[in-house]
C-alpha cells in the first residue's frame, strides 16, 4: 500500500511539481492539462493549460496534484490548514538542504535546528502556499545539546 499526499493549486501545478522534482530528485510521471481531457469536461477553456492531475515520483515515494478553482472546488483559495508534506532523513545535511531549497521565497514558520526530539527540524509554507515539515531522524545515541 502507498499512502499519498494530493496537493491542490491555482494554476502553478505545473510549476510547483517542477520546482520540487528539481529540489527533491524526483520526476514527474503524469501531467495532464484540462485542455486534454474529455472534450464535455465541465471546466472553461480558461483553464486548458492547469493541470488536472500530475505525479511525482520520488524514490520509492510520491505526491499527487491538480490545479482547481472556486467554481468547483470550494475553499481551494484559502490557505492550507491542518496538514502539512513532511519529510524525514536521517541526514540532517539533506534535511537542512531540503528546509533552505522548498522555503525559498516562502514563510518560515519554525527555523530549521536542532529540537529536544531531531537534530535538525523546520517548518515553512513554500512559495505555492503549501506547509511543509521537514525533520531529522536522529540516531539511536542522539541527545540534544541543551538539556
Amino acid at each position: 500500500m502507498k499512502i499519498v499526499t494530493s496537493l491542490s493549486f491555482r494554476g502553478q501545478c505545473k510549476e510547483a511539481f517542477e520546482f520540487y522534482a528539481r529540489v527533491l530528485g524526483g520526476k514527474i510521471t503524469a501531467a495532464f492539462p484540462y485542455g486534454e481531457g474529455a472534450p464535455d469536461m465541465p471546466v472553461g477553456p480558461q483553464y486548458k493549460d492547469w493541470l488536472m492531475h500530475a505525479w511525482l515520483e520520488v524514490g520509492d515515494q510520491a505526491i499527487m496534484g491538480a490545479d482547481m478553482d472556486t467554481d468547483w472546488a470550494p475553499n481551494v483559495d484559502k490557505p492550507k490548514n491542518g496538514s502539512d508534506v513532511t519529510l524525514h532523513t536521517e541526514d540532517a545535511a539533506q534535511a537542512r538542504r531540503w528546509y533552505d531549497a522548498l522555503s525559498e521565497g516562502g514563510t518560515p514558520v519554525m527555523p530549521f535546528g536542532e529540537t529536544f526530539w531531531s537534530p535538525g527540524y523546520g517548518n515553512f509554507i513554500d512559495k505555492f502556499g503549501v506547509p511543509w515539515m521537514v525533520n531529522t531522524i536522529p540516531s539511536a545515541d542522539w541527545k540534544p545539546s541543551q538539556g
